[in-house]
């Protein structure tokens, strides 16, 4: 199978996500079919939810489509760095990849901060590409951030 990113239908649900008034992070999970299983934008507001991170809930909407609290060979992609939470729970997910968009120098849990997938307590690590359309993801922050100032 070739590869394909599903980054722009992370970015599209970023922009959903900013529409709502949160912070615009999006998330799909990809099967190994290739088909997109799961997506998800930021709904901590919205949900009145500290945990209700895009990444967490693609994961809970793909695991319950599993039926499976593992999700081995899927792939998540993200349009920011995981936080340590979201990082931690891709592990615990068993995702095969993580494919992220921006950096985040200040909350990141995956390069940065805590650097969840270096810690010997974590059991399972996925592979991981970043940079993935960072420009855009990052534009999309910055000018969500620069409104509310």
């Amino acid at each position: 199978m070739t590869f394909r990113s599903h980054m722009d239908a992370a970015l599209e649900e970023a922009r959903a996500a900013a529409l709502r008034g949160e912070v615009p992070v999006g998330a799909v999970i990809v099967a190994p079919s290739g088909r997109i299983v799961a997506r998800a934008g930021n709904r901590t507001r919205e949900f009145n939810d500290p945990t209700a991170h895009a990444e967490i809930l693609a994961l809970r909407a793909a695991c319950a489509a599993a039926g499976s609290e593992r999700l081995p060979g899927h792939d998540l992609y993200v349009t920011l760095e995981p936080c340590p939470m979201c990082a931690a729970a891709l592990s615990n997910a068993r995702i095969a990849r993580l494919y992220y968009g921006a950096a985040d120098p200040k909350s990141g849990g995956v390069a940065v901060g805590p650097r969840i997938f270096t810690h010997p307590q974590c059991h399972h690590v996925p592979e991981v590409y970043d940079g993935i359309a960072a420009a855009e993801a990052e534009a999309m922050l910055k000018a969500f951030f620069a409104a509310k100032r």
